[in-house]
Order: C-alpha cells, then structure tokens, then sequence
C-alpha cells in the first residue's frame, strides 16, 4: 500500500511529499525545504521510518517547488526527474531566486527525464506518469491506480486551479488538461496538491469553480 507524508514547506506554504510502502524505499516529490529546520525535519523523518530514499521527482520547477532539490540530491545521492519542457523553468529559477528573498538558493541539474505513458518505479510502485501542462509547460503527476492516489502538483487544487499567469502557462491548456486527464480518473481518487488541503476527483467535478464539468 501506498502511504504518502505531507510537509508544508517555505513562505509559499508549498507541500513537498514522502511517498513509501512496506518496502521501505521512497521517493521525494517537490521538495521545498529552504531552511534548516525544513530539511532536518525532511531528514528525521526519513530516518525515524528507516526509509531508503530511491528518486527525486519535480511535477514542474516553480522555485518553490525546487528549493530543496539540491538538498535531496547532495543527501542522498539521487537522481532528479523532471519533465523535459521543464528544462527551461528550472534553469531559470537561479536568475530570480534572489528577488525573492532566497539568496542561498543552490541551483543543481536534471539527471533523467518523465514521460507520459511510462511509469516511477520503487518499492512495490508502479505509478503513471500523466502529463498535464497548462499552469507550467512540462507540468506532470503521478497516479497510483490501486491507491487511487494523485499526486498533482500545481494543477488542481481544492475549490481552485493553478495559476496561468507566469511564463508558459496557459489557461484553456490547463482547462483541457483537468477535465480530459484528471477528470476521467474515478471519483474516489486521492488528490494531493502542490498547496492546500487535499481533495477528491469527484468533489472537484462536482464544485469546482473553475472546472467543474457535473
């Protein structure tokens, strides 16, 4: 079974995920550890559940997304996984970082690339990749078909969407990448989201402001 760690993590308030089973191996899925304390308390869980960590993937390379990328690399010796449409994004943090207030940024590479249609394996898991651009171009997440699990970075949110206004989004790409690759998973499906609370397929079918399409 799939078990899945939340941490909320930098001044976004982003939430950076452990995902992990019975085997004990994990992976880390955007991690915004920024401060010390952030990263230790990353660290004391992984080691307090003798986990063993195997990946690191991005859903996209928004910088609060990243900010913890070169930590878990150095850390742990892994390799980083992101979309190649994000190549772009996260070369890119390193030139505005500072004007956000992050002037201790370490920038750091990609080491492989997602695609859809193939899968992350650790573990017992064999989670798919969907590819779902609009809030970032090389936006994916990872679904977990007998979990029912949706990791789903910064498309949809409880009651929300991603935003669209930073460069390479796009509104209706978003849309269409919601309601005709999220929307089709069943509506007991697990979403944990890049910010927030979590919430379900169905209840955002149902209600969704945005998107809702019943």
């Amino acid at each position: 079974m799939l078990r899945v760690k939340s941490f909320i993590f930098n001044p976004f308030q982003e939430n950076t995920y452990v995902l992990f089973d019975d085997t004990n191996e994990c992976v880390i899925v955007d991690p915004g550890c920024y401060e010390k304390a952030e990263q230790q308390e990353l660290v004391d869980f992984i080691e307090e559940n003798n986990l063993t960590v195997k990946l690191l993937l991005n859903t996209h390379c928004h910088i609060d997304h990243v900010l913890g990328n070169y930590f878990v690399k150095s850390k742990y010796k892994v390799d980083l996984y992101i979309h190649p449409m994000e190549e772009v994004v996260l070369k890119a943090v390193q030139t505005y970082a500072s004007n956000y207030g992050f002037q201790q940024y370490s920038s750091t590479s990609s080491d492989a690339h997602l695609k859809e249609g193939e899968k992350v394996i650790f573990g017992d898991q064999a989670m798919e990749i969907i590819f779902a651009p609009g809030h970032s171009p090389g936006h994916v997440c990872f679904y977990s078909i007998p979990d029912k699990i949706l990791v789903g970075g910064d498309v949809l949110f409880k009651n929300s969407i991603g935003r669209t206004d930073l460069p390479g989004g796009d509104h209706d790409t978003l849309i269409e990448s919601i309601q005709e690759k999220l929307f089709i998973l069943p509506d007991d499906v697990t979403v944990y989201s890049g910010h927030g609370p979590t919430t379900t397929i169905g209840s955002e079918k149902r209600s969704n402001p945005f998107c809702a399409i019943i």
